[in-house]
């Protein structure tokens, strides 16, 4: 038990996916300009990559490998990625119009975020078994949850802000998430 509790504080805070890894940027950098839009989508990765990795597991384990596919790895993760993505939008489209509405086109992008491709990929080539798998998998999305709920609440707080003109817009968001980055660093010594 504490080794899995070990993995999720790794997986969430030391080796973050977005501030460490550098994976999923397109939706940390593109929904986080409102906390309650960035927790929603922090929310919906959470679910894709909690249940796909799961089910790519049981695919990797179950089909794949007994046949001698491996190779089809890459192309099958991404068809069941799509399909739960799918799945989740018309879960929140019939559920939560408006929450649908603030996603907007990110919503689809969560099929092409790499970190839910990446974390499939990342549990399978480390050997992990299915709980390691899991908690893995749990910790990377509570971490981009994490990262990407501080940097709605940074820019937020830095709307209002007089920031020189070259600096508005993108190029402070992009200095903010490195220096968030840096802070993260600081978790590998907690572990």
């Amino acid at each position: 038990m504490k080794e899995l509790i070990l993995v999720l504080i790794s997986a969430a805070l030391v080796n973050n996916v977005v501030l460490s890894q550098f994976l999923g940027l397109c939706p940390f950098l593109g929904v986080s300009k409102k906390t309650k839009t960035a927790a929603s989508m922090g929310a919906a990765v959470i679910f894709v990559i909690m249940i796909a990795s799961a089910v790519t597991y049981g695919i990797q384990y179950g089909i794949l490998e007994p046949l001698k596919m491996g190779y089809m790895q890459t192309i099958v993760f991404i068809l069941v990625i799509a399909a739960l993505v799918q799945l989740v939008e018309m879960l929140l489209k019939k559920m939560s119009p408006a929450l649908y509405s603030a996603l907007g086109v990110y919503l689809p992008l969560i099929t092409t975020n790499c970190a839910v491709l990446g974390v499939a990929i990342t549990n399978i080539q480390n050997g992990s078994n299915f709980a390691e798998s899991m908690m893995n998998s749990l910790g990377t999305s509570v971490g981009f949850l994490i990262s990407i709920v501080i940097m709605a609440g940074i820019r937020e707080r830095i709307e209002g802000n007089n920031i020189p003109k070259p600096f508005q817009g993108m190029p402070i968001v992009l200095i903010t998430a490195g220096l968030m980055a840096i802070a993260f660093c600081g978790f590998a010594g907690v572990l």
